[in-house]
């Protein structure tokens, strides 16, 4: 780690060793200051990245809360820029991967693909999950500032242009995957166009009461699926497809969909779920319901995760390129570091395509 662990001695008397003090986070200094940690970070040990008016500002912040650095901690806590002949001249570095949900497939993929790229180049990925929630994810993003990490990947939640530029300000590059953003790189996947074909499959396979299944919180990735299968749809001169909305994207949910989509009157003869979980969850609760798949009711996913294959009736579903899309991902984030102000913002776009199996 490149910044000092610091020690608050205040104003009340104190009779101990240093060893002894109350200790604290780097985070109160920058609270005070009004700066982020990783610019702290960057004031202690390498003040030259800092403009002079904040230099000055988070310096006398410390000596305003009369924090001390602990340089024996602060040897212990530093860690090498390099591993001697492991991987050439090129500085090994630590990248954050974060995520929406871990214990979603294509979560775990993109961030398998990130990973990948980033140890071929001898650095690392530290993985971590938002859970969908933006304060997790801003307390995620505030860990990666105070590791110093080189950069974040990250799929995000609530991440604004405010905070891409507080974490550029610390010397971080940042890459959005599978969103779109003015004044960022990103690497994504073309969602309408895979909502045309998943809805064009249909169409092409005679299925006429077509619904989607989505679930809160509805991620953009999905609002776009939506939007490109309703267009495919309603310009085949159908109506607009109902959209069954639930408590999640997720298999259990997907159970719960098939009960609502047997209840329905006229009833669907096809039905696109915004990914595979929801498709297989159905799928499973479709035929224990007595309906057959796709005789009855066709089905499609969107992710083609490893477990479409295996389901109950392997699930035919718009493959998404996770891996290679982490992949990109990583290349944006080692290129902003490498062409430092020369840096121009690129987005990647991914397509997406067809896997037909037995479901429809």
């Amino acid at each position: 780690m490149h910044y000092a662990k610091l020690h608050y001695l205040g104003k009340q008397a104190w009779d101990g060793t240093r060893s002894e003090l109350p200790q604290t986070s780097i985070r109160e200094v920058a609270r005070r200051a009004g700066v982020s940690v990783g610019t702290v970070s960057n004031v202690l040990n390498r003040p030259e990245l800092v403009a002079e008016a904040t230099r000055d500002r988070v310096r006398a912040a410390i000596e305003e809360l009369g924090f001390v650095r602990n340089e024996s901690a602060r040897r212990l806590r530093r860690r090498p820029e390099r591993t001697a002949g492991e991987f050439g001249d090129e500085p090994r570095r630590a990248f954050g991967v974060v995520v929406e949900d871990l214990t979603n497939p294509y979560a775990t993929d993109v961030a398998k693909g990130a990973e990948a790229a980033l140890n071929a180049l001898g650095h690392d990925a530290l993985w971590l999950s938002s859970d969908h929630s933006a304060a997790k994810e801003r307390r995620s993003v505030e860990l990666l500032e105070e590791q110093n990490a080189a950069g974040v990947l990250i799929i995000p939640v609530g991440l604004g242009s405010r905070d891409i530029a507080q974490l550029r300000a610390a010397g971080m590059s940042v890459v959005l995957i599978d969103r779109d953003a003015s004044g960022v790189c990103s690497a994504q996947v073309d969602h309408v166009a895979g909502g045309e074909i998943a809805a064009a499959h249909l169409l092409g396979i005679g299925r006429e009461r077509i619904a989607f299944v989505t679930g809160v919180p509805e991620p953009q990735p999905c609002v776009e699926r939506r939007d490109g299968a309703a267009r495919t749809i309603v310009e085949a001169g159908f109506g607009k497809p109902p959209t069954l909305i639930q408590e999640a994207l997720s298999p259990t949910e997907g159970q719960a969909a098939a009960h609502e989509i047997m209840a329905m009157s006229p009833q669907p003869d096809g039905v696109f779920c915004a990914n595979d979980l929801l498709a297989i969850g159905l799928i499973n609760e479709l035929i224990r319901l007595g309906a057959r798949v796709p005789e009855d009711i066709a089905v499609i996913g969107y992710d083609d995760i490893e477990l479409a294959a295996s389901a109950a009736v392997p699930l035919t579903t718009i493959r998404q390129p996770r891996r290679e899309l982490g992949w990109e991902a990583a290349e944006l984030a080692l290129a902003e570091i490498g062409e430092g102000p020369s840096h121009q913002h690129r987005q990647v776009v991914l397509r997406p395509d067809l896997v037909i199996r037995e479901s429809a």
